[in-house]
C-alpha cells in the first residue's frame, strides 16, 4: 500500500493518479478525507499533516509514504511510519536546496523537511523540482477578465515542470524495489527554459487569443506578494528571483531517465487547463 499525503493538491492528486494508473493499492490522504475526485481502486482517508495523530491510521499496512514538506507533525509522523512498518519515504522537497540558505524562509522550512527525513530511519528519496507550470493559474483571474497579464519577475527563466511528471516520477520511485532510489534527490525539470512572456505567448496560441504581457516593478511585485503572503515569503522569492540566489533554468533528464519519456511541455499542460482561462468560466 502507498499513501500519499496532500491527496487532493497540485502534486498529490497527480501522484495518487499515477500509483492507481499501475494498479497497485493507494490511500489518498486530505484534511477532508473525501473520495470525490480520486480515481478508480484508490481509497480515501482523512488526516491533518500538523495533527500526527489524525494520520496514525492511514499508517496501517502501508509500505511507502509520499510526505508533503513543512508541516509541523513531520518528524513525528515519520516516526509513526517507521513504527508502522512503512519502509521508504519520498519527500517532495526544491531545487533550492543546493547552496541554499537557512535562513531563507522557503529554503529553511525544505531543508529541515529533509532532515527530518534522514534522520527518520526510513529510506528516503527527495524531489527537487523546480517552479510548476501549474503556477500559471495564478494568472486565470486575469485572463478571465481582459488580454493582458501583468506579473513579477519577468526577465526570470525558468525551466516550468509539470505536476504530472512530479506524479509519474513519484510513482516510479514509491513502488521501485530497495536500492537505485534510496538516498538520493533527484533534480526535476520541463524540457525548456521560459519567461513569463513566453508562457504568455504560448498561452496566447493555445487559447488563441492577442494576449500581452507587462512585467511589475520589483516595488510593484513586493506590494502584490504582499498582499497575499506573510513578508518572511515576501523576502524569500525576492531572494530567488532578485538577488538571484535561485536558478531554475537548467534543463534536467531526470524524468526521462526515471520514466522513459520526455517531460511534457507548457503548450501540452496549457491544451489541458485551458477551461481556467475561458472568460464563460
Amino acid at each position: 500500500m502507498i499513501l500519499v499525503t496532500g491527496a487532493t493538491g497540485n502534486v498529490g492528486a497527480q501522484v495518487v493518479r499515477a500509483v492507481a494508473a499501475t494498479g497497485a493499492p493507494v490511500r489518498a490522504l486530505s484534511r477532508a478525507g473525501s473520495p470525490e475526485g480520486l480515481p478508480p481502486g484508490a481509497q480515501a482517508a482523512a488526516g491533518d499533516l500538523n495533527r500526527p495523530e489524525s494520520v496514525r491510521s492511514a499508517l496501517t499496512g502501508v509500505d511507502a509514504l509520499f510526505l508533503l514538506p513543512g508541516y509541523g507533525g513531520q518528524r513525528q509522523i515519520l516516526a509513526d511510519a517507521r513504527e508502522a512498518g512503512v519502509r521508504r519515504v519520498v519527500l517532495l522537497s526544491s531545487g533550492s536546496i543546493p547552496g541554499g540558505e537557512r535562513t531563507n524562509a522557503v529554503t529553511g522550512y525544505m531543508m529541515e523537511s529533509e532532515d527530518a527525513a534522514r534522520d527518520s530511519g526510513l529510506a528516503w528519496t527527495f524531489l527537487r523540482p523546480c517552479a510548476f507550470m501549474s503556477n500559471t493559474l495564478e494568472w486565470a483571474d486575469q485572463l478571465r477578465k481582459g488580454d493582458v497579464v501583468r506579473a513579477a519577475f519577468p526577465e526570470v527563466r525558468a525551466a516550468v515542470l509539470d505536476p504530472y511528471d512530479i506524479g509519474e516520477v513519484a510513482a516510479r520511485v514509491l513502488l521501485a524495489p530497495p536500492g537505485p532510489y534510496d538516498g538520493r534527490a533527484l533534480a526535476l525539470s520541463g524540457p525548456v527554459a521560459l519567461t513569463p512572456a513566453d508562457r504568455v505567448r504560448i498561452l496566447a496560441e493555445v487559447l488563441g487569443r492577442p494576449l500581452r504581457f507587462e512585467g511589475l516593478t520589483n516595488e510593484e511585485a513586493r506590494a502584490d506578494f504582499a498582499a497575499r503572503m506573510p513578508e518572511a515569503y515576501v523576502d524569500a522569492f525576492f531572494r530567488f528571483y532578485v538577488d538571484g540566489t535561485l536558478d531554475e533554468s537548467p534543463v534536467r533528464d531526470t524524468v526521462e531517465k526515471v520514466t522513459g519519456r520526455a517531460p511534457r511541455t507548457f503548450e501540452q499542460w496549457a491544451q489541458e487547463h485551458v477551461h481556467a482561462f475561458d472568460p464563460a468560466a
